[in-house]
């Protein structure tokens, strides 16, 4: 390839980025001009509403979860089985971060509010999403040094222009004052999505897909981490995370989500 070849592509490479981010920004400043003009909906049953995005009859809906819960994994369990005591899926497959704490349950309302926040453009609601998370995790956000939000690949990052768990991080610092390092872990190689991956395919698609760089090691460096994530699924992504941040020899790593699928453990 000759250098005026290269060249050419280059420029028409920085041409469609250029494009793509001014379309993203006339999309972003028409939905301020229609949140201006237009009532707040609920963002799960369209009805009016004052506040977070969520009306009365939503919020109802919405599954928090609340003790008894196993106390490494979060899962909240049927009756009170006693101090300390961890679900089966824990002893059978205990994780590489310490403790994972949710907000909610991933049903139908808190999949909309995830839905809302991550793809279209909702970032209002990240901070009622982030109020919850840090009621929820205060145990863990008591103890913590900083927050990691979980990274976007940087070609993720730039169509969506935003990190929903970033978003979220800056609401649960600035509710706790637990500094938050957007920088300090980073997605090195790009995953393919994980809905519709097996729990084994989801830990393969993720594994090494995350890094601390050398730079940014005395950001973790002796540090208890709270690893920030929207939503816990299999937790392979939250571990890999952990993983990584472990071998930059982080202190701890604890995990806070807002919402995580439940299977209920008696």
């Amino acid at each position: 390839m000759d250098a005026e070849t290269s060249s050419s592509r280059s420029i028409t490479t920085h041409l469609r980025g250029a494009f793509r981010m001014a379309h993203g920004a006339w999309k972003h400043t028409a939905r301020l001009a229609l949140d201006i003009a237009l009532p707040t909906l609920c963002v799960a049953c369209r009805e009016p509403v004052d506040g977070d995005g969520v009306c009365a009859a939503c919020w109802a809906k919405l599954s928090f979860i609340a003790p008894p819960f196993c106390p490494r994994l979060g899962i909240p369990f049927v009756y009170d089985p006693g101090p300390d005591m961890l679900s089966m899926e824990a002893i059978a497959n205990p994780p590489a971060y310490a403790r994972a704490r949710a907000a909610v349950r991933y049903d139908d309302v808190a999949r909309t509010l995830v839905h809302a926040l991550k793809y279209q453009d909702r970032t209002d609601l990240a901070p009622a999403m982030g109020r919850w998370m840090a009621r929820a995790g205060r145990e863990l956000l008591a103890e913590a040094d900083v927050l990691v939000p979980v990274p976007l690949h940087w070609k993720r990052g730039w169509s969506r222009r935003y990190n929903q768990s970033g978003a979220l991080a800056r609401v649960i610092e600035r509710q706790t004052g637990v500094k938050m390092s957007s920088e300090a872990l980073r997605r090195v190689r790009p995953t393919q999505q994980q809905i519709g991956l097996s729990r084994k395919e989801r830990a393969s698609n993720v594994q090494g897909a995350f890094k601390v760089a050398a730079d940014r090691q005395d950001l973790i460096r002796g540090r208890r981490v709270v690893l920030i994530d929207d939503v816990l699924t299999s937790g392979a992504t939250v571990d890999a995370c952990a993983r990584a941040l472990l071998r930059a020899k982080a202190a701890s790593v604890d995990v806070l989500v807002f919402a995580r699928v439940v299977d209920t453990y008696k």
